[in-house]
């Protein structure tokens, strides 16, 4: 016969529960956006709590201790842990922001810069636009659930008694940095090859016929050609966004 727990306990495991998973939410990308009320976030974190201990009790309910000497350092581990794995796909997210900033910048379409739909600093419209697209297909392939799964198996990567380790974070963040940057720089390859080559056939033209205002004349080209590349790539685009964001961010 399973003992019966006080309350105490069954409370204290709750609440480590939800300090991972609260401290996922507050860093991931979609929850943690200023345009999510404060509110919205807390009760699901709430939720996904409730739901996730029924499958994290086992390995949350040995390490319960009413001291506070041993309860803190568990609840400051079990926020930085959370808040790694959120992180690591926020800089997935980051990075992809990046890239379609620059992409923008290489068409000459990153005129004045408007308010940002996920981020509250200002962003080209184009980026804006792409990388909102972009997170609503990680939404719309259940991404989320994924970082859920995060979530429960972590427990077996960093239990409850490990701790935080900062080198193994270090290393996972490092990690998620050089993947996500060779990642990006495969999906704007072709937009900087563009700039490359418009720009420089732009320098010989403007040596050849200094006379002609070779930046006014070309600038309407350039972001035409640039627009119909982008109309040609972003299926692409957004597809090998979506492929290797589980490799990326939670694959390892």
């Amino acid at each position: 016969m399973t003992p019966v727990l006080p309350l105490d306990a069954i409370v204290l495991a709750a609440f480590l529960a939800f300090c991972r998973i609260g401290g996922c939410f507050l860093t991931m990308p979609g929850l943690s956006s200023a345009r999510v009320p404060l509110q919205i976030r807390l009760f699901v974190a709430i939720a996904a709590t409730i739901a996730l201990l029924v499958h994290l009790w086992d390995v949350i309910i040995p390490h319960i201790d009413r001291r506070p000497v041993v309860l803190l350092p568990l609840i400051m581990s079990e926020v930085l842990i959370g808040s790694l794995i959120g992180l690591m796909a926020r800089l997935y997210v980051l990075a992809m922001q990046f890239m379609l900033s620059a992409m923008a910048m290489m068409i000459g379409f990153n005129g004045m810069a408007g308010t940002g739909v996920e981020e509250p600093e200002p962003q080209a419209a184009l980026a804006s636009l792409i990388s909102f697209s972009a997170l609503l297909l990680l939404f719309v392939f259940d991404f989320h659930h994924d970082i859920l799964r995060a979530l429960v198996l972590s427990y077996d990567v960093a239990p409850v008694s490990g701790l935080f380790n900062p080198q193994t974070a270090l290393i996972d963040l490092t990690d998620t940095l050089s993947e996500a940057f060779m990642v990006m720089v495969r999906l704007g390859s072709p937009f900087i090859a563009y700039a490359v080559l418009v720009n420089l056939g732009i320098g010989f033209v403007n040596k050849l016929v200094p006379q002609i205002p070779v930046y006014f004349i070309s600038l309407p080209f350039v972001v035409a050609g640039g627009l119909i590349l982008l109309y040609i790539a972003i299926p692409t685009i957004l597809s090998l966004f979506a492929d290797s964001f589980v490799g990326v961010t939670i694959g390892r």
